[in-house]
């Protein structure tokens, strides 16, 4: 694995990622550094098949423990720039917001599905559950964030 190469190709993805459980740039930053920390450290465990699962999957286990160690709660803070996500609509303040009821594996979920299109083989790999668990979680997942959103929208008289 070159570490320079799977920088450039993922660095800006998993910050994203990284983003979307954690709740704000700066936390994002520190964890990703511990990503590729990690995953040069870990290089020997690499299979060699897939290196984007590999470093997702590396992303999620130490954004969960950024957040069990820091104890995090996920409210974004309106007056921090937003982190640029792929879609204009998620990076407003208000819907990170509206989201934040949502468990860090639930905005994960979602943002892997949503917004980087990983299949439900892919989710099951980089997650460590089984497919039908990780369908079920998405499932879940998009129903409460309808519901969040539909309420977010109500109560900011958006149609």
């Amino acid at each position: 694995m070159d570490l320079d190469n799977a920088i450039q190709l993922y660095g800006k993805k998993l910050l994203r990622y990284a983003a979307s459980i954690l709740g704000n740039h700066a936390d994002a930053e520190d964890a990703i550094q511990d990503v590729f920390i990690a995953a040069y450290n870990g290089q020997a465990s690499f299979d060699g098949q897939n290196l984007g699962a590999w470093l997702y999957k590396i992303t999620f286990n130490i954004c969960m423990n950024y957040r069990r160690r820091r104890k995090l709660f996920f409210f974004a803070d309106i007056s921090e720039e937003p982190v640029a996500l792929p879609h204009d609509e998620l990076q407003m303040p208000e819907i990170m917001q509206a989201l934040s009821p949502l468990k860090p594996q639930e905005r994960a979920v979602l943002y892997m599905r949503t917004i980087e299109g990983y299949s439900y083989a892919q989710l099951a790999q980089i997650m460590g559950k089984r497919e039908g668990a990780v369908r079920m979680m998405y499932m879940r997942a998009k129903q409460k964030a309808a519901v969040l959103l539909q309420k977010f929208s109500e109560q900011e008289g958006v149609k």
